[in-house]
């Protein structure tokens, strides 16, 4: 800092002075002081103590000096003000802008700024946090306040003032009889200088990297260590040592006398490593190093196997140095700072650099601390850590939260919460994953293969994670594993397959030639994406949007919903188990106000995908400006869903049941609002009260469950709130609306009816087994759909009618990017899924690298097949002169997509004879008006029904004769004449006149032309 202060002040002009000392003696070097003197200051601004300098200097400005001093002053006066705020526990840290006099610290304050101090803050974090940056902005408020006259000069109290030396190394010695925080505080305050110490084996081992460990007590190799009751353990992830209230402290690194830095976990390990032997290649590497080690160790002759680096004279600033040389020649071999500590010999230096450049330390086993449970007949081993870079490590500032199980409000467990920190550590381990890493240089297929087996994985702990899935959100176990798990490993074995299927595509230009110029496109990742999901749907969500993510080879940070982090926790273990390189995969436990927010503005950031509320995902775009990232956003929804009096009303009232109750009517897509035709309103009604009287409400992981708890408490007080507001409105509550009696977050599945168009429950998303029904006029098809469209909301909806022209004209009026006929709730992996107007935009699932959806609405219909050929069921009772009186087509409903209607029919096998078939055939191309729609529709059947297997193909070429030029229907059919016995019946065909209501008359000869054909065939082959 100081050398960046010099370079600017003399780039300014300012004159930069540097003194050995100030005084000699004990008093001032006049020369020194008559230099001063020559600037003519008006005002000193010191960053450290009165002690070094003459009061001559200290008073003589206009407005004398002041001083920025690290700590609350009175309290922690001296020059270790940081590490004795560690050291004593304190809650609050900070530092003080004060005048200074001829005290230690003790002048009039000036100003005063605090900060909390996380559980597991280092000195360096506060530092860094907060102690330097908002220090530098308070100093330059100091000056201004000063400028302006308005400088206060407050006298600091006596009470509470406190002074601590610095630390001598023969001090910092563990006393092991205290609690398990002051154990940690000790070790924290003492980090890095001087270190505080135990003797372990006779000799004296240093303590760094302490954090408080809130678990159960890990399995481990027990160590003795002096002064202590209770042995310490040696486990995976370091030191366990205990307090003398039972409770736990990590430590990750220890240090010996010699100077040698390990990994406390590696403790009985330490001496094992068998000496690599160098290939010619890494002994001329060893040589360069050992040229840069001569450079900085100028004072050192030779340097030999037991040249250690620190003892040699080298500083924390010839670590940075020494790396960034060995970076300028050896670009491939990536070193930490920490590298060196745990290496200070040049041999043991040399071994890990070796190590590193071939790539051994890559295989590094995966450490995760479990909070197990048994339960739903197993172990279910759940991490807790926040996820970053491939390990699962505590939160920064060591925060953490409970998540809650609904079912009974027990804590499950105390999850870290990350932090702004976490959120730059996460963003630049995908960052450097994408831009250094080997995600970067892996082909389409080997990422393929990695998600495929993620996906195998995924299946293997389908109970286990459907077990967490059921205890942290409430989702009905079997609904867990079929859906919530289920559809996840779906969605990962479709988008693996999409990897190595991106294409991009040559384009002809203007100046192909003469040049022979090319243009193509290329489909590249953008970067690291940011991925928020919410709480309804934890591990699906998360499926929806990483998988397209990950396959278009981008890497990602996601924030699972704060009250349901744990299946996102235990996706992020299996990820690593299938081999996802490190910092590929990031997963952050924490508040959507602290980390969502701090994602969506983070420069680094190039994309954010996020669902939950609206009013959430505006404040996100707002925040991606900030780089104009991309954003694709699933949003609130008020999905209609308009029940006519002509459908099958019991299944109408099953699939509406599932269409509110679904998941506890947490489903994005849940019917928000009924419109129930008035001539079946109270008997549908009826109906749906009666079957919720059957539902067992209880335990999610019982088997029987039909309804669990809401997420988490505050939701449910949102839904009773939501009821109520109903109630005062005017609407009949004809069911539920209350909390069940029972421990956990219950409520019972509530009917409202009498609901207006003004009401606020007509109008506001409840998102929970609250069914809101309307009734409208019989026939009153326009007027529904107008009311229906009365939303700002555009997710999904609904129809239910045996009238396929009606549930056709319905699905392209109704504003929603999902349509159901006659059924609801039926997702695929295959289908793109999303919304517009204030549900968002933007798709997720479906064909990946799809146009862009900004450029169009992408809307898709979703028929349930059985009821769409519901017209067929006449065919079976009645004669075949009048199929099908009812069913009427116009112009205003031509045959626009034939696959939506005809192939289901046609593949249903209950309706595979050619009679009944020909028969509805006959009748909707006679009602048809497009000559072109014939063409597609008999494109269709071929398709379905090769020749000679069915005679429906033939009735539409014999239609489509009647009704076009010949010449039009020889081109057209001509593609579908593949035989001879197809072109020996074409050539008949345009050569007889039919009229279309001589059926019979064609069956007949169609049977003749087919026999004939076939015993020409014969004769020619006799001939032959």
């Amino acid at each position: 800092m100081g050398l960046y202060l010099t370079l600017a002040a003399e780039k300014d002009g300012t004159p930069v002075f540097k003194f050995p000392r100030w005084r000699a003696k004990g008093k001032p070097i006049q020369e020194v002081v008559a230099a001063y003197k020559s600037v003519g200051a008006e005002l000193n601004v010191l960053p450290f103590c009165t002690q070094f300098i003459p009061m001559d200097v200290i008073d003589c400005p206009k407005h004398g000096s002041i001083i920025y001093h690290p700590s609350i002053l009175p309290r922690h006066r001296g020059a270790s003000a940081i590490n004795w705020t560690l050291i004593q526990g304190d809650k609050k840290a900070g530092f003080t802008i004060f005048w200074a006099d001829d005290g230690l610290d003790t002048g009039p304050i000036l100003l005063q700024r605090e900060c909390d101090v996380g559980q597991n803050d280092t000195v360096d974090d506060l530092y860094n946090r907060f102690l330097f940056p908002e220090g530098v902005k308070a100093m330059v408020e100091a000056v201004h306040l000063i400028a302006d006259g308005k400088a206060p000069r407050i006298p600091q109290p006596k009470e509470g003032a406190t002074y601590e030396g610095i630390q001598k190394k023969e001090n910092a010695e563990i006393s092991w009889d205290q609690p398990a925080a002051s154990l940690h505080n000790w070790i924290r305050g003492h980090d890095k200088v001087p270190g505080a110490w135990a003797t372990i084996d006779s000799q004296v081992v240093t303590f760094y990297g302490s954090s408080l460990l809130d678990a159960s007590v890990p399995t481990g190799q027990e160590l003795a260590i002096k002064g202590a009751s209770r042995p310490g353990l040696v486990t995976r992830n370091g030191l366990v040592i205990f307090g003398n209230d039972g409770k736990m402290v990590l430590v990750r690194n220890l240090q010996f006398e010699d100077g040698k830095m390990i990994p406390a976990s590696k403790y009985f390990s330490a001496d094992e490593t068998t000496a690599l032997e160098l290939t010619e290649e890494e002994k001329n590497m060893a040589e360069d190093i050992k040229a840069i080690w001569k450079g900085i160790l100028s004072n050192v002759a030779v340097i030999e196997d037991s040249t250690d680096f620190f003892k040699s004279g080298a500083s924390s600033m010839h670590v940075v140095r020494m790396l960034e040389e060995i970076k300028q020649k050896y670009s491939g071999l990536q070193l930490q700072n920490e590298d060196v500590y745990m290496a200070t010999k040049f041999s043991d230096f040399i071994q890990m650099a070796v190590r590193k450049f071939r790539g051994e330390d890559k295989e590094e086993e995966l450490v995760i601390d479990y909070v197990s449970k048994n339960m739903n007949n197993m172990t279910v081993n759940m991490p807790y850590q926040c996820f970053i870079n491939g390990q699962f490590i505590n939160a920064d500032d060591g925060k953490t939260y409970d998540t809650i199980n609904p079912a009974d409000g027990s804590v499950i467990a105390s999850v870290s919460s990350a932090s702004l920190a976490d959120v730059d550590k996460a963003v630049a381990a995908a960052k450097e994953a994408f831009e250094n890493g080997e995600w970067g240089r892996m082909n389409a297929r080997e990422r393929g293969r990695l998600m495929y087996r993620l996906a195998d994985l995924m299946e293997e702990h389908q109970e286990e994670l459907a077990t967490i899935e059921s205890i942290d959100s409430g989702a009905v176990y079997t609904l867990a594993l079929k859906t919530h798990v289920g559809m996840s490993v779906q969605t990962f074995r479709y988008f693996a397959g999409w990897c190595d299927k991106i294409q991009g595509a040559t384009i002809p230009i203007n100046q192909a030639r003469p040049n022979h110029n090319l243009t193509f496109t290329k489909k590249e990742p953008i970067g690291v994406c940011a991925i928020v999901i919410p709480w309804n749907y934890p591990l699906m969500m998360l499926a929806w949007k990483s998988a397209a993510c990950l396959a278009a080879g981008n890497t990602l940070v996601l924030k699972p919903a704060q009250v349901t982090p744990l299946t996102s926790l235990k996706f992020a273990e299996l990820s690593a188990k299938a081999g996802f390189p490190k910092g590929v995969i990031n997963i952050l436990p924490g508040s959507g106000g602290l980390v969502g927010q701090h994602l969506s503005e983070h420069p680094d950031v190039r994309k954010v995908g996020f669902t939950g509320s609206t009013p959430t995902g505006k404040q996100i775009m707002k925040s991606a400006a900030t780089n104009l990232k991309k954003v694709s956003l699933e949003l609130g929804g008020k999905s209609p869903l308009i029940i006519f009096s002509d459908c099958e009303l019991d299944r109408a009232v099953k699939m509406g049941m599932g269409a509110v109750y679904f998941n506890k009517g947490e489903n994005c897509i849940a019917a928000g609002r009924l419109f129930v035709e008035e001539s079946i309103h109270d008997e549908f009604v009826s109906k749906v009260v009666e079957e919720i009287k059957k539902m067992k409400i209880g335990d999610p992981l019982d088997r029987s469950t039909d309804h669990g708890p809401q997420n988490h408490k505050a939701h449910l007080e949102k839904l009773l709130q939501y009821c109520e507001i109903g109630v005062k409105e005017g609407a009949t509550l004809v069911y539920g609306g209350r909390q069940v009696h029972r421990p956990g977050f219950f409520m019972e599945p509530t009917v409202f009816t009498d609901v207006e168009d003004h009401m606020y429950i007509a109008q506001e998303e409840s998102f929970g087994p609250v069914m809101v029904i309307s009734k409208f006029k019989n026939g009153d098809v326009d007027g529904v759909l107008r009311r229906a469209n009365s939303t700002e909301y555009g997710l999904a909806s609904g129809v239910f009618t045996k009238d396929i022209s009606k549930a056709l004209y319905i699905s392209e009026k109704l504003e929603a990017g999902t349509v159901f006929i006659n059924t609801y709730n039926k997702t695929d992996v295959a289908a793109p899924f999303g919304g517009f107007k204030q549900s968002g935009f933007g798709k997720d699932l479906g064909k990946l690298f799809s146009p862009s959806p900004t450029s169009y609405l992408c809307r898709v219909h979703l028929i349930k097949c059985e009821l769409q050929i519901h017209f067929l069921h006449l065919l079976h009772s009645s004669n075949y002169s009048n199929p099908l009186p009812s069913l009427q087509y116009s112009a205003s409903m031509p045959l626009v997509q034939p696959s939506l209607y005809i192939c289901p029919m046609l593949q249903h096998t209950e309706y595979s004879s050619p009679t009944p078939l020909r028969a509805f055939i006959l009748q909707v191309v006679q009602s048809c008006v497009q000559i072109t729609k014939y063409c597609q529709a008999a494109k269709v059947l071929a398709k379905i029904f090769p020749f000679p297997q069915n005679e429906c193909y033939f009735s539409f070429l014999f239609l489509i004769s009647k009704s076009t030029g010949k010449l039009l229907c020889l081109k057209m059919l001509s593609k579908f004449a593949n035989s001879p016995e197809e072109r020996f019946i074409l050539k008949n065909l345009f050569n007889t006149s039919f009229k279309t209501s001589e059926v019979s008359s064609f069956n007949e000869t169609l049977q003749v032309w087919t026999d004939q054909a076939s015993q020409q065939r014969k004769t020619t082959k006799n001939v032959e």
